[in-house]
């Protein structure tokens, strides 16, 4: 009989530990079961999807809440589902961007970076044509590096360290970590959007061209870009071939403008002599001064210094002198004092803003026609 005890009692515990298993090994795939699911739905969400123009009325709350305007069309907020927000981007048909609305959506459906902008759908209904993509609440860089009226739009130097390096990030990624190098051809501060942590990322692609990693040259007829970020060999062959080292050129223009506060172009400066800002920032590192544009903190006179360098690295007038985005990215993450000045840019073979009067030899030279090859 005290046998039988012993065994029942075993039995029974026997039992408890298969039916605590059971229990947890049901409560662990409950809890996966969510996850997937949520992922699913997540995924779904965030996948680039095709809308009818209804949709766009709908999602857009028939256009209720303009977020901005430019030659492209006009943005507006919009809502997926109650925790899905997005950026509509109505294009503009008369600005003839058949071409810009394919690069747009051939390109960023196949991207998923932290650094690049997710296109989340797009709307091509009859003669209307839409981009949706993942709505980011501080809108883009421009906002605040350039306006001086609103102080919480100031960034401090750190972050905008943070800012610099995960935009050259992206980069980066478009031209290595793709299947095909994808070159942007229109990085500017107005295309780099920022999240609510101010993460950077890369948007506009309308202007993108793909090409293979093994192609060191890309052949085009028209000139992609916005004057002030383009590169000299986008405008005229006599300066190189066009490549990924394109982007590089206008990554540094952008930078140097993080620097400074101020576009590097401001044509509402009545003296020449203050008009082009790269120049001025040269001239002053290269004699040892420092400087002082908006320092407040010990730190940010090597953080400017630092960004400043990596600018001028990058805007070199001759393609092969530009170093790679990924050396770029390497440059920002490293320490500062371990850089050397690069050559002066402006040295001899271009004009410089400061003496526009006296165009050097090599622009009075016709712009080569340059041929294009899809």
């Amino acid at each position: 009989m005290f046998t039988g005890v012993i065994f029942g009692f075993l039995l029974l515990v026997l039992v408890i530990v298969m039916l605590y298993r059971v229990y947890s090994s049901n409560k662990v795939e409950r809890e996966n079961r969510v996850k997937v699911k949520k992922f699913l739905e997540d995924y779904e969400a965030l996948k680039p999807s095709r809308y009818s123009y209804a949709d766009v009325k709908r999602i857009t709350s028939q256009f209720k809440d303009k977020l901005g305007q430019g030659g492209y069309g006009i943005v507006y907020k919009g809502k997926l589902s109650d925790e899905v927000f997005v950026a509509v981007k109505i294009l503009n048909n008369s600005q003839g961007n058949g071409e810009e609305f394919i690069n747009e959506v051939a390109t960023m459906g196949t991207i998923h970076y932290v650094n690049i902008v997710c296109l989340v759908g797009f709307c091509a209904d009859r003669f209307k044509r839409a981009l949706i993509y993942e709505y980011l609440p501080n809108e883009s860089l421009e906002k605040f590096i350039f306006s001086r009226a609103v102080k919480n739009y100031s960034l401090s130097w750190k972050k905008l360290q943070e800012i610099a390096i995960g935009i050259a990030k992206g980069i980066e990624y478009l031209h290595q970590g793709c299947d095909q190098r994808i070159l942007h051809f229109d990085i500017k501060p107005h295309n780099i959007l920022l999240d609510h942590n101010f993460n950077p990322k890369v948007s506009d692609f309308g202007l993108a061209k793909l090409c293979s990693k093994e192609q060191s040259a890309v052949s085009m007829t028209v000139v992609r870009g916005t004057m002030g970020y383009i590169a000299p060999e986008v405008l005229s062959r006599n300066f190189g071939n066009v490549s990924y080292k394109s982007d590089v050129y206008s990554f540094g223009m952008l930078l140097l403008e993080m620097v400074g506060g101020r576009k590097n172009i401001d044509v509402s400066v009545e003296s020449t002599s203050q008009v082009y800002f790269p120049e001025w920032i040269y001239n002053h590192l290269d004699i040892g001064q420092e400087l002082h544009s908006r320092i407040e903190e010990e730190g940010d006179v090597a953080i400017a210094k630092k960004l400043a360098i990596v600018g001028l690295s990058c805007i070199q007038w001759c393609p092969m002198d530009r170093p790679s985005m990924k050396i770029v990215v390497q440059m920002l993450e490293g320490e500062g004092d371990k850089l050397t000045m690069p050559p002066n840019p402006f040295a001899s073979t271009v004009p410089t803003k400061t003496n526009l009067s006296k165009p050097r030899r090599v622009f009075q030279q016709e712009l080569a026609i340059i041929s294009e090859l899809e």
